[in-house]
């Protein structure tokens, strides 16, 4: 696969308390190793990838100093209380050698399993435009709930996608839609949302449903299970 080589921002100052333990799930072990080593290591190893950026908390104390991954180098920086604040500590820490009109990508920490046929397929597809992310179409059938729990109505699933990591915007373009949606005060989930509130629209990627995101102890078990299953 042919092509520049892009950054790739990883927020990770979060503390995932819903993976429960005493550390930060990013540094919870998985198949013997921290899920965030299994996460970088994912990455370098995809040829499009040039270099890998961490934000961490400002109390971390368990990163482990890493200066490369695969022969790629490892910057990291001090990220934000939430998830964007992360993202822009990211993108302003870059290289100077990475343009306001060079494509970044930015994923989670948390998503160790992403297959490298996907990474190059959003790669390939969302720089013929404004960027993209990846993500699946909704299979499930969608209910709406009241407060108590009941089912209020049956929502159409139709034209609904779930939104996975990576995302990959320009970095100037990225960076000027989180500080504007940081300076409005919007709650941002993802770096696709930021995008949609500056006038973009994003592409949507198809990749495969495997690339979860480790939120609870559960996942743990089944991320081992992918790992150990795919390479790809």
């Amino acid at each position: 696969m042919t092509g520049p080589t892009l950054w790739c921002v990883i927020p990770a100052a979060g503390r995932g308390v819903r993976a429960g333990g005493d550390l930060p799930k990013q540094y919870q072990l998985l198949a013997g190793r921290s899920m965030i080593e299994h996460t970088l290591e994912r990455l370098a190893v995809h040829p499009r990838i040039g270099g890998l950026l961490v934000t961490l908390a400002a109390d971390d104390r368990y990163w482990p100093g890493l200066r490369s991954v695969r022969g790629k180098p490892v910057l990291s920086a001090i990220g934000g209380a939430q998830r964007s604040a992360s993202v822009l500590a990211g993108l302003e820490a870059l290289p100077a050698t990475v343009g306001d009109e060079d494509f970044v990508l930015v994923h989670d920490a948390a998503r160790p399993c992403v297959r490298l046929d996907d990474i190059g397929r959003l790669i390939e597809r969302a720089a013929s435009g404004d960027g993209g992310l990846l993500g699946a179409p909704l299979r499930d059938t969608l209910k709406q709930a009241d407060a108590g729990g009941c089912v209020e109505r049956t929502e159409p699933r139709e034209s609904r996608w779930r939104a996975f990591t990576p995302q990959m915007f320009r970095r100037g373009a990225l960076t000027a839609a989180l500080r504007e949606a940081d300076r409005q005060g919007v709650a941002i989930s993802d770096e696709a949302m930021a995008m949609e509130l500056a006038g973009f629209s994003p592409l949507l990627v198809e990749g495969a449903e495997d690339n979860i995101k480790v939120t609870t102890a559960a996942d743990f078990a089944l991320a081992e299970f992918l790992l150990a299953r795919t390479s790809s």
